[in-house]
């Protein structure tokens, strides 16, 4: 029988941490029971990666602490086995110039899921690249997008119009769709997904991450989608999750992804709605 016809769990959480990047609750296992809850295959845990150069430190594990880290998931998976799939990952911090680094790191560990974001609320991200003009802030960000996509480093974009929410009254859609559009352009070329991140319901401007606008624009670009929650407690895992599948539904989208091993799998929304029948909170 089909997953649509047994309402077998299907979906993944793709992005969630750990205490490693001192600012998340809660140990993997706790994540896991949450997700069994909540009518999931599995999770791939997604923390903060350590970076070599000093790059916001209080965020994230040291380099010295990424073995830790790799058993720590590891332990997870052992104990849920046959419950719960609780796969390794990782959210790796993308500005121009971390290249070579994330190319050796990614190397380091059977990654399940390497999510690319840019985090333009970091301190060291602001004084680097906002210089006074809040709109070339902003259209920067999205060429770091962009460029993020074309190193072929990341599976997926994390959270990709975190942006909006810095000095959100500044935040002009329609004025920066070139800019947008020409970053989504790009990164469909480059053949890389992108995230619906539902924590953005939570943020300063409350929707998810991608708003509907830009989501509609990566739909007419066949861009893949991935589902997170961002996941910094184990209450959080698939948060909204139901809400994200009607979203994408009203988009234009049938299916969305999920990566185990680096390689994405597509599932049926209407398939994983059914899956998930029952056990949203």
């Amino acid at each position: 029988m089909s997953a649509l016809q047994t309402n077998a769990p299907m979906l993944y959480e793709m992005h969630m941490h750990t205490p490693m990047c001192h600012h998340a609750f809660g140990e993997p296992e706790d994540y896991a029971q949450v997700a069994e809850q909540r009518g999931l295959k599995g999770i791939v845990v997604t923390c903060h990666n350590p970076t070599n150069d000093g790059w916001s430190p209080t965020v994230r594990m040291s380099v010295d602490e990424f073995g830790e880290y790799v058993d720590l998931v590891d332990q997870a998976a052992q104990a849920w086995r046959g419950r719960v799939d609780v796969r390794l990952g990782l959210e790796s911090d993308y500005v121009p110039g971390m290249e070579p680094w994330l190319e050796e790191l990614h190397t380091m560990a059977p990654l399940n899921h390497v999510l690319g974001s840019v985090h333009p609320h970091l301190p060291q991200y602001k004084e680097r690249f906002h210089l006074g003009d809040i709109e070339q802030f902003q259209r920067t960000y999205f060429e770091h997008l962009a460029l993020a996509a074309e190193s072929g480093l990341f599976d997926t974009l994390g959270h990709p119009d975190l942006i909006k929410n810095i000095e959100p009254e500044a935040y002009d859609l329609p004025r920066l769709m070139d800019t947008i559009c020409a970053a989504l352009d790009r990164i469909a070329t480059a053949g890389t997904a992108m995230e619906l991140n539902t924590s953005g319901l939570n943020k300063v401007v409350p929707e998810m991450n991608p708003g509907p606008e830009i989501l509609r624009e990566m739909y007419e670009r066949g861009i893949p989608v991935v589902i997170g929650a961002d996941a910094h407690k184990p209450e959080r895992v698939a948060a909204d999750f139901v809400q994200a599948l009607d979203t994408l539904s009203a988009a234009g989208y049938s299916v969305v992804s999920n990566f185990l091993d680096r390689k994405r799998v597509e599932l049926p929304i209407d398939a994983v709605r059914a899956s998930l029948e029952g056990h949203q909170a």
